[in-house]
């Protein structure tokens, strides 16, 4: 069975350099890191170990606009400028061939299966395999599906060696939840669970949890059926309490 982890998030955003100055305000490491020349897109990344944000800004709307099957860059150019909101979670699975059947099986319209490549702000080549989910529920667009070159033990000494997975000066912080606001909680997290294979761990008031690894996607009520929050866990005296808002996003240190 393919295995499924939270890999990273999506955030659109008009100014690449504003969150990583917002994040070094807060102690917290953030930096450039490239182009996708194919699809007119660009980012900068915070990593909390192999769990990341993308920040994603458009580099070359036309090219973007011309984007065909990659989901996440046709809704940047119909969200940005005006919303700089949280676009959706990444799942990262090592045989997205297997999750691609089963999403077909399930009904779900999917974009073909691309290679994904970019030079990192260093000049070394990262490639990936990824698919996109068209259409929504209740509102709520679906994750993509990720599958890296290598093992996860193998990227996470990767990426520790070159640096780009590093203490951040405020202290360790740890990427643990992903909140929803969603009309229906527990349809939207029970068609989740069946899709991506997730059990639900908690059912409380007005909220439902799905469980992805040592992670969790937490499914509340609210009318705006949108990602809209980040939940890390932190031992950091600076970091423990604060809320971080960039657009439309909110990020949340317990």
């Amino acid at each position: 069975m393919a295995s499924k982890n939270w890999d990273h998030l999506v955030h659109y955003v008009n100014d690449l350099d504003q969150p990583v100055e917002i994040f070094r305000e807060h102690g917290l490491i953030a930096f450039k890191g490239g182009s996708h020349t194919e699809w007119g897109t660009f980012n900068s990344l915070s990593y909390f170990g192999l769990t990341y944000i993308e920040f994603l800004g458009i580099e070359n709307l036309e090219l973007a606009k011309a984007t065909e099957h990659n989901r996440v860059v046709k809704d940047a150019v119909d969200l940005l400028p005006e919303h700089e909101a949280l676009s959706r979670v990444v799942i990262r699975t090592d045989d997205i061939e297997e999750m691609a059947a089963s999403l077909e099986a399930a009904g779900l319209s999917l974009s073909p299966i691309m290679d994904g490549k970019r030079l990192d702000n260093k000049g070394r080549l990262i490639e990936w395999r990824m698919m996109t989910i068209d259409g929504d529920f209740g509102g709520l667009v679906y994750p993509f599906i990720i599958q890296w070159k290598g093992t996860d033990a193998e990227r996470l000494e990767r990426l520790t060696t070159s640096g780009i997975i590093q203490s951040h000066p405020a202290g360790d912080a740890e990427i643990k939840r992903a909140v929803f606001h969603v009309s229906d909680p527990a349809a939207a997290a029970e068609h989740w669970g069946k899709l991506f294979g997730l059990t639900a761990s908690e059912s409380e008031g007005h909220s439902v949890t799905l469980k992805i690894g040592d992670k969790f996607f937490d499914f509340v009520t609210g009318d705006e059926n949108q990602f809209k929050q980040v939940i890390f866990e932190t031992d950091s005296v600076k970091l423990k309490g604060e809320t971080i808002r960039i657009g439309e996003g909110e990020y949340v240190f317990t």
